[in-house]
């Protein structure tokens, strides 16, 4: 199994590319089952979430092909199934997001639920409800979510909880309903908006996009178009925080600011210089430790639960105390037991992480634990003196394109290894 090395307690210095946004490319990929015509996907990150909608697409017979820089072009003209199994939908859950393209498209789909998802614990259950307020018939069967509809009907949908997956799947489904779809309490992340503005390059009519309501009058059909990604605000983040937890300077080019305040806030609190331009942000830190900072998870644009790992990493070692509050999801504190382990002063209090901050961790072998964790460890590891280890490191290759390359040009000390 691969493994990270870290020899850490450097100051990154230097800049780096922001890639591609992962939550964003994976719905427009799904995006492409609505029409007939090629779609030309650009800025796409490589990673293995990325791969295996790839696949997953490839299996309903669905044509990609790829080129040498950063393109996918995806032809859903020869699409012959319309099932998703569990031996995909299991390893990523975005998978669920082709669940209305086919619906719409084809009027059936067949879809695994996600793994180790009960139907009602993350909202899968919005999906369906708003579907099923569309007109489509569906039941649950052996695990797969079984639906069809001749065509789906415009309706006034009010989501019980914000939902990123479930406001996309039933903004793709309603684009090629008849009439129109209203969508309350809409998901407002910029993921969104990149996947409204691409189906709107393919002929959608939807409104609202960026606001917590929806409206899309429904079209006959989409046609194929070019389209280029926004960056990910997530791994833009995870670098500043590099820069910050280290005390040095990180610079992010083709990024984008706007998207990313609740974050440059959190940073300035903790004693960085922020600058930015159009398409950069620069952390500096000028060789001092940073502060403590208060964090609380929410929907966007409130700070982003994708990023509050990463923070607790950077309280570990900051001056003072900290929290760190998850109000979005369950059980997504694993990996302060990994920093316990590099010497950090953390307890848990239900949903709230406090913490300490140590002048100085100390490196030793940690275990990943999902995505953002992951990412959170390799911050620690970065900043600790000695060396780190960090195994199951394939939760990094879902989330973060070439982490090892764009730390070394930083200046990290990192490396992979391998069993």
């Amino acid at each position: 199994m691969k493994k990270l090395l870290i020899n850490g307690g450097i100051p990154l210095h230097g800049e780096v590319r922001a890639s591609g946004a992962k939550n964003a490319v994976l719905p427009i990929m799904a995006a492409a089952l609505l029409t007939d015509e090629p779609l030309l996907v650009s800025n796409v990150p490589r990673l293995r979430d990325v791969t295996t909608m790839m696949e997953l697409l490839g299996s309903m017979g669905v044509a990609l092909t790829t080129d040498e820089t950063d393109n996918i072009r995806i032809d859903p003209g020869s699409i012959h199934d319309y099932r998703a199994p569990y031996e995909m939908v299991k390893t990523m859950r975005a998978s669920i997001l082709v669940l209305g393209p086919l619906l719409a498209r084809h009027g059936r789909a067949e879809v695994s639920l996600p793994g180790g998802c009960a139907i009602g614990s993350r909202p899968v259950n919005l999906h369906i409800q708003g579907l099923a307020a569309m007109g489509a018939d569906i039941h649950l069967e052996q695990g797969y979510i079984h639906a069809q509809a001749k065509r789906l009907k415009g309706a006034h949908i009010v989501l019980e909880l914000v939902t990123v997956t479930g406001t996309e799947n039933l903004m793709m489904a309603a684009t090629l309903a008849e009439g129109a779809t209203i969508i309350e309490n809409a998901a407002r992340e910029p993921e969104v908006v990149d996947l409204a503005e691409c189906l709107n390059s393919m002929g959608a009519r939807i409104g609202g996009a960026g606001t917590d309501t929806l409206v899309i009058e429904g079209v006959d059909r989409l046609t194929g178009t070019p389209y280029r990604v926004l960056p990910d605000r997530i791994e833009t983040a995870t670098y500043l925080v590099a820069g910050a937890i280290t005390r040095g300077r990180v610079k992010v080019k083709e990024t984008r600011p706007d998207i990313l305040e609740a974050v440059l806030l959190k940073l300035e609190e903790a004693g960085a210089q922020v600058n930015t331009g159009t398409d950069w942000i620069e952390v500096d830190m000028q060789g001092r430790r940073p502060r403590a900072v208060q964090v609380r998870t929410a929907p966007y644009p409130a700070f982003p639960t994708d990023m509050q790992a990463q923070f607790l990493a950077l309280n570990a070692v900051a001056e003072g105390t900290g929290t760190v509050t998850e109000t979005v999801f369950e059980n997504r504190f694993m990996h302060v037991q990994e920093l316990l382990r590099l010497g950090a002063h953390i307890q848990l209090e239900g949903n709230t992480a406090i913490s300490t901050g140590v002048s100085e961790l100390t490196g030793a072998p940690i275990m990943a634990t999902d995505l953002r964790a992951s990412a959170s460890l390799v911050l620690a590891g970065l900043a600790a003196k000695g060396d780190t280890i960090i195994d199951r490191i394939y939760h990094i290759d879902r989330g973060y394109e070439q982490i090892e390359e764009k730390f070394s040009g930083l200046g990290a000390r990192i490396r992979r290894l391998r069993d």
